[in-house]
């Protein structure tokens, strides 16, 4: 089978990749070509665009680049055509993958080419959920098969939507677990995590009040930065000047492994910290944060931010969001999470109910059998 595939972001990339190759397992004559980054050119296939040109954020950055995304998502279009892939697999990153599926979807339309036109499978499912729940229309349209690596997403769409999907397990979740298993226990030290983002708009929103907040701890914690493998390390020293934050890259597993508690901006990183058992407050600068703070109250459908909280529906983490984010609240919440704070206990103890709820299976390689078994079956191979 031939399997196009787009990932927008480092984490994606990651997920893709582990995918290709659980894919290659269940498929021995599969090829790749793709939309994405370093970790997915090490399992072969061809590079088309890496990552690092695709993912801005913010309506500022989105605006400023939309000449760039509109070629590039031009550029994908007519490789997609091109090169006649069996399937085309969408990893996250919604606002260039959902342009992508009506693209595809119209091509089945088009009676010349409905015969070669490929399938769509969504692998790791659009959080509408949260924002944007009209997306539905467009997914039910669009969308041949979705899976989804949140267990309460299941209720969401078949629930709510009646709209059928796959539940493969957490990558997330089984990285983690293969990360520990290969290293053993890695002795925890006095360690604070800042985990500031992937994105330069998430870190340059965040990464100086966890500094602020932290610097009071600078004499009985040593202060570690993770880097993000997409930003290049120079662009961390304009905030890393005049404190003691040491910056490590690519080395989030052994820093959280390690750690006794962490600054984690909303994202996978939030559930990544949990997995490792380190106690975290979430932080989340936004612009105008009194507007967004009453945003989330009115429009947003969900209560929390933070894929644990999610999870666990209910608050386990706190999160420091909008008209709560502030280096004095950060402060007060790391303080509480530090060994001998009121909530460090308590915390770990909810974290097991995340861990029940993520279940044990292997998403990557439960979506590949999923996948092979539905493409060879429209095929009417055996």
């Amino acid at each position: 089978m031939r399997y196009y595939l787009i990932a927008g972001e480092a984490s994606g990339d990651l997920h893709a990749s582990r995918l290709m190759r659980a894919l290659k397992q269940r498929d021995p004559q599969a090829t790749f070509r793709y939309f994405g980054g370093d970790l997915m050119a090490a399992e072969g296939g061809t590079l088309v665009k890496h990552y690092r040109e695709l993912a801005y954020m913010g309506f500022i950055p989105v605006l400023l680049h939309l000449p760039t995304i509109l070629r590039n998502m031009r550029r994908c279009k007519q490789d997609i055509l091109q090169w006649q892939p069996d399937v085309v697999i969408l990893i996250d990153y919604p606002g260039f993958n959902l342009s992508i599926a009506k693209y595809v979807h119209a091509l089945h339309q088009d009676a010349s080419l409905q015969h070669t036109a490929p399938k769509v499978y969504y692998y790791i499912s659009p959080k509408i959920w949260a924002w944007k729940e009209y997306r539905i229309k467009n997914i039910r349209r669009d969308i041949d098969e979705l899976f989804s690596i949140l267990p309460f997403e299941v209720d969401f769409f078949e629930g709510k939507h009646h709209y059928p999907i796959h539940y493969v397990g957490n990558p997330t979740a089984q990285e983690v677990r293969e990360w520990m298993t290969k290293n053993g226990n890695v002795e925890r030290r006095k360690v604070i995590a800042l985990l500031a983002g992937s994105r330069k708009q998430e870190i340059k929103d965040n990464l100086p009040a966890m500094i602020a907040a932290t610097r009071h701890l600078a004499e009985d914690y040593e202060l570690v930065l993770a880097g993000a493998p997409s930003i290049e390390p120079s662009y961390y020293e304009q905030f890393l000047q005049g404190s003691t934050v040491r910056l490590v890259v690519n080395q989030t597993y052994p820093l959280l492994a390690q750690a006794t508690a962490a600054l984690v901006t909303s994202g996978t990183a939030t559930l990544e910290t949990c997995m490792f058992g380190v106690p975290q407050v979430v932080c989340y600068e936004t612009p105008v944060p009194t507007l967004i703070a009453f945003l989330r109250r009115h429009l947003l459908k969900v209560k929390y931010v933070s894929l644990v909280n999610l999870i666990a529906d209910r608050e386990v983490v706190r999160e420091l969001v909008a008209d709560t984010f502030s280096v004095e609240n950060i402060r007060r919440e790391l303080e509480q999470i530090l060994p001998g704070g009121s909530g460090r206990q308590q915390m770990l103890s909810d974290y097991e109910q995340v861990y029940r709820r993520l279940g044990n299976s292997h998403a990557a390689d439960e979506a590949a059998r999923i996948m092979v078994e539905l493409l060879h079956s429209a095929t009417g191979d055996s």
